[in-house]
């Protein structure tokens, strides 16, 4: 039926210079809008017809669904059209309609945006012809609208199906299928692109789709998703073990690949890999979000390796993607969430206070406490440590401020993050803040951790040199664990080492590591530096550690780190 109503409107147009004509017999309107939905649902493209003599337009169903149109038949074409086409574009729409109503174009082409249902702009390339009756009337604009920003269905540069294909698939059978998904990445495309040219890249992608296609077995397909990224799918009933075999393979066909490239570019690849054992219904966009974590995990891991998906590690990047989320509104509200608590460092020979150690706090917009442990990182990772170092650097100092005023000679020690040092102008900024509170230099100790990252840098050192010129006191943290050791005494030069609580409770319960204690702050002390020795608790501890003469103490036997009200009250300071 749909191919003699098709013959039927055929016959009634003809060809004829720009336009299109019709012959004796008339094109109701009705004919083309039974037309048009007979058509429509085999179209990816939007089927429209515009009666301009008696300003009713048609178009087809599906588009109604699509964008912010009242219906597939409406009249008052130019007013109901200004509800749907964009308003950046609207201007432009007014000056083409013109220009066919008056009969200067006979064919319409133009590129513009319509608005979907929820407001976002959608390009579109909109064409038609118009059909005059034979006495030379304008009648109709006949023509097709397509979404030209709208995903295709192929890629002819690695000659596979995109991923849009699989979701559908997909769709149609509800969400289930039973094997596994490895999604295969190049790793460092970028780089090889800027190094060999886009067209050299073109040439790897078909490559690494051809290597892929090589190692398929029966149940499998591929397609490309983004960039130089593959969506491998097993629906064969295959395992995760399958899927790394079939990794590995890859991985054996890509290295042929290099050497028939006579080596001109090496590259490696990384998996991801998301099973299902058809169970479990999956949703393409939940799919996708895995595979892609996936992916990016094994990058993460060091690349041209395949990682397995697990549930655990991804609530744990989601936890940490609404972390971070949590820790940039905080920033951008004035730092709401973040506090300082502030413990005290006491002078072990006179048990005086000597200084207290700020210490950054968290809680997010619910009320719920973050550990350091779990949100410094985070906060060094996207690069927030800095404006929060600087927020950290001006609270502190202005207790440190407050403090002076009743112990003259008290100091704020403040923790740097490596990145601060590598990333930030510190040094201006520390200026900045220390005259803003009228602080002399010495007022100050910085606190350096992860030491073993800085050693080789020597921007790094000239920095420590210039707090250190002018008066600043400069610690080395954490020493006995990982990072600070005997070898970074002698490369950062700090005045204070700080012992680790982890290193004290050693000493405390074993002799050797009492001994060896000992013997290091006396090395430390032969250095004319001074040393905190950081943990203790209880009145024996304090005893014990007193017998080596540490210059100073800090823990909880003293008072575990308290807000900035709670310190002042435990020290009388009005």
């Amino acid at each position: 039926m749909r191919g003699k109503e098709y013959t039927m409107i055929a016959e009634k147009i003809k060809n004829f210079g720009g336009g299109i004509y019709m012959d004796n017999e008339k094109i109701v309107f009705d004919d083309l809008i039974k037309y048009g939905e007979a058509y429509s649902s085999s179209m990816n493209d939007y089927l429209y017809a515009y009666d301009i003599l008696n300003d009713v337009y048609y178009i087809s169903g599906r588009a109604v669904e699509r964008f912010r149109i009242p219906s597939s038949v409406f009249d008052k074409v130019m007013e109901t059209h200004e509800k749907f086409v964009c308003p950046d574009d609207w201007k432009a729409f007014q000056e083409e309609f013109a220009q066919i109503l008056s009969g200067k174009k006979t064919h319409h082409n133009m590129v513009y945006r319509w608005m979907d249902h929820e407001g976002k702009p959608i390009w579109i390339n909109c064409r038609g012809d118009m059909v005059f009756d034979e006495d030379g009337t304008m009648h109709y604009l006949i023509g097709c609208i397509n979404e030209i920003g709208a995903d295709p269905m192929a890629d002819n540069t690695s000659g596979l199906l995109r991923d849009k294909v699989f979701s559908t698939l997909l769709e149609k059978r509800n969400g289930f299928f039973h094997g596994y998904i490895l999604r295969v990445g190049i790793d460092e495309f970028k780089k090889l692109n800027e190094r060999l040219g886009t067209s050299y890249g073109d040439k790897i992608i078909r490559g690494v789709a051809d290597c892929i296609k090589e190692c398929f077995e029966s149940g499998e397909q591929v397609y490309r998703i983004i960039g130089d990224e593959y969506l491998i799918v097993n629906d064969n009933g295959g395992t995760a073990q399958d899927g790394i075999e079939l990794y590995n393979k890859i991985r054996i066909s890509i290295e042929r690949l290099l050497e028939r490239l006579h080596y001109k570019v090496v590259f490696t690849i990384s998996g991801g890999l998301v099973s299902n054992d058809g169970t479990e219904k999956l949703d393409y966009t939940v799919m996708e979000k895995k595979s892609l974590f996936a992916l990016n995990y094994a990058k993460e891991l060091g690349r041209n390796q395949v990682y397995v998906y697990e549930e655990a590690d991804y609530e744990k990047f989601l936890r940490e993607r609404e972390l971070t989320r949590e820790l940039r509104t905080s920033v951008t509200l004035g730092y709401q969430g973040f506090s300082l608590n502030y413990q005290p460092i006491v002078e072990l020979e006179t048990q005086k206070l000597y200084a207290a150690e700020a210490l950054l706090r968290f809680h997010t917009s619910t009320g719920e406490f973050i550990s350091p442990v779990e949100f410094v990182p985070l906060l060094e990772k996207c690069g927030l440590i800095i404006p929060v170092g600087r927020w950290i650097m001006d609270t502190a100092m202005t207790m440190c401020e407050e403090c002076r005023k009743f112990y003259p000679e008290f100091k704020i020690s403040i923790n740097l993050s490596y990145i601060q040092l590598l990333k930030s102008a510190l040094v201006e900024d520390f200026y900045t803040i220390l005259d803003r509170h009228s602080l002399s230099a010495d007022s100050i100790i910085l606190e350096l951790t992860e030491s073993g990252y800085l050693e080789t840098s020597q921007n790094v050192m000239n920095i420590w040199r210039n707090f250190k010129e002018i008066g600043v006191c400069i610690a080395m943290d954490d020493f006995g664990t990982g990072y600070s050791n005997l070898k970074n005494i002698g490369i950062l030069s700090p005045n204070t080492v700080k012992i680790d609580r982890s290193f004290t409770m050693q000493a405390l319960q074993n002799e050797y590591e009492h001994k060896l204690l000992e013997h290091i702050i006396d090395m430390i002390h032969s250095l004319n530096l001074k040393v905190v020795v950081e943990g203790i608790e209880t009145a024996e501890e304090l005893k014990e550690i007193s017998h080596m003469k540490p210059d100073y103490i800090q823990g909880y036997y003293y008072s575990k780190p308290c807000t900035s009200q709670q310190f002042k009250e435990k020290y009388h300071i009005a």
